[in-house]
């Protein structure tokens, strides 16, 4: 930041940044991007990554303080006080459009592994928690595929309120609640994060692209290593994406070590 702000400048950068933190949004990046391409894998292999390397710049402190869940004791703790900070939130439209409940995450706070889908459903605002409904049954089955359970992952969704009719969030929407699972992200510290359609990558990653050019790729994001692959509902109304699907949790398993159960007679 420069150092030859006015007084009233800096009055007015300081009343910019309590506006945000109102918001919910407490931390500034600078992003940076790097794409490297892979060479093609030989047939019959699981396609080679190529890796996106995205870079976020410590945040920079502009006159607020610190996040409060910086000061717990555990992981557990802050997504408390995270969630307490969220509070019945009214921050965008959302809140007036029909809602029942937040949907702020759910599963192990010290997760390696992390899924973040777009939004809730008609389930999930009815019971308060992400992936329940059919999509979530699907998702469990996925999970269970990689050798692993739902209570040893953490789930969570771009928006945390419903939109009407299970509309796509607007963008607005996600830029408000975003900064929360951001905040999410930086509490549990998973080794990898799944993005769940092409909504919940391009909000993560702030790029606009198509599956196609999303899939196939990593990309460093926070610490974590983040995969994109289809949403649960997308594979339950084209079911013959699920072998795609498969081969992008495949990648992830490669890369967090983990072996698929055996499959009983």
């Amino acid at each position: 930041m420069s150092q030859s702000l006015t007084p009233e400048q800096k009055r007015a950068l300081a009343a910019r940044v309590n506006y945000y933190r109102e918001l919910g949004i407490y931390d500034f990046y600078r992003r940076e991007v790097d794409v490297a391409r892979a060479p093609s894998p030989a047939d019959g292999e699981p396609a080679a990554l190529e890796t996106n390397t995205v870079i976020n710049a410590p945040a920079v402190d502009l006159f607020a303080p610190p996040l409060p869940e910086k000061a717990a004791a555990d992981p557990a703790e802050a997504l408390r006080i995270i969630r307490e900070d969220l509070g019945d939130c009214t921050r965008c439209k959302l809140h007036k459009l029909g809602r029942k409940q937040i949907v702020f995450g759910v599963g192990d706070p010290q997760a390696e592994l992390m899924f973040v889908g777009e939004g809730p459903g008609a389930d999930e605002d009815e019971q308060g928690e992400p992936f329940v409904g059919r999509a979530g049954q699907l998702l469990n089955k996925m999970i269970e595929a990689m050798g692993l359970k739902r209570q040893q992952v953490y789930i969570a969704n771009v928006v945390k309120c419903r939109p009407p009719g299970n509309r796509t969030p607007e963008r607005d929407e996600t830029e408000t609640c975003s900064p929360f699972l951001l905040r999410q992200i930086e509490t549990i510290k998973p080794k990898a994060i799944v993005a769940l359609g092409a909504v919940a990558a391009k909000a993560l990653l702030q790029i606009n692209a198509s599956m196609g050019e999303l899939r196939g790729r990593t990309y460093d994001f926070r610490g974590s290593r983040l995969f994109v692959t289809y949403h649960p509902a997308y594979l339950l109304r084209d079911p013959r994406q699920k072998g795609e699907a498969w081969k992008d949790l495949q990648q992830v398993m490669k890369f967090l070590g983990l072996k698929a159960p055996k499959r009983s007679d």
